[in-house]
């Protein structure tokens, strides 16, 4: 809806203004200053990633039945960074006069849960503890972005969204932000 409102808005008053979507924004700054922290996690990575440090006793994978080849929702993540660098190539374009639009920002890949649990069991040495449970209701079995028009308008390439670059900065950044609990055992 928002959408319409904007193009309605450009065109009325030439008001220039971009939508940029996408669904998994992950990983964190690759410097370690910051990163996700909710009050209630429900995002896989961070929530994975919680679970290692013994801060999520009941770590859930949700389907493990979907048509994808290791029976896993496959999704497509985009590292925060990408996601910084997207938004200031968005903001000089209309500050160059340039009318905006709406594009989808992601990699064109999807990884599935279990390659994801995998990728963070390769960077922390520890399995990430789980328990599989039904599919939730709505849940796609496919979900990845297509980025071919913000590639073109937007010149955006993602560059730290190969998901060891996500996987790594969001482990520096949960290892601060979610110290190990007391009775974890560290392999590091």
């Amino acid at each position: 809806m928002i959408e319409r409102v904007l193009t309605d808005y450009r065109a009325a008053y030439g008001f220039g203004s971009f939508a940029l979507r996408y669904f998994n924004a992950a990983g964190a700054d690759p410097a370690g200053g910051i990163g996700e922290m909710r009050e209630i996690e429900t995002h896989l990575i961070p929530r994975a990633m919680m679970a290692l440090q013994g801060h999520v006793p009941d770590f859930a994978v949700f389907g493990d039945d979907y048509d994808t080849p290791d029976g896993t929702a496959i999704r497509d993540y985009i590292h925060v960074a990408d996601l910084a660098t997207a938004h200031v190539l968005a903001l000089k374009m209309l500050l160059d006069g340039h009318a905006g639009g709406a594009f989808n920002l992601g990699t064109g890949n999807g990884f599935s849960v279990r390659e994801i649990l995998a990728a963070i069991a390769a960077e922390t040495g520890r399995e990430v503890p789980h328990a599989i449970k039904p599919r939730r209701a709505g849940d796609p079995t496919y979900l990845v972005a297509d980025p071919s028009a913000a590639r073109k308008t937007l010149n955006f390439h993602p560059v730290h969204s190969d998901l060891a670059t996500i996987i790594r900065t969001a482990w520096a950044w949960h290892r601060k932000a979610h110290p190990l609990k007391a009775g974890v055992p560290d392999r590091d």
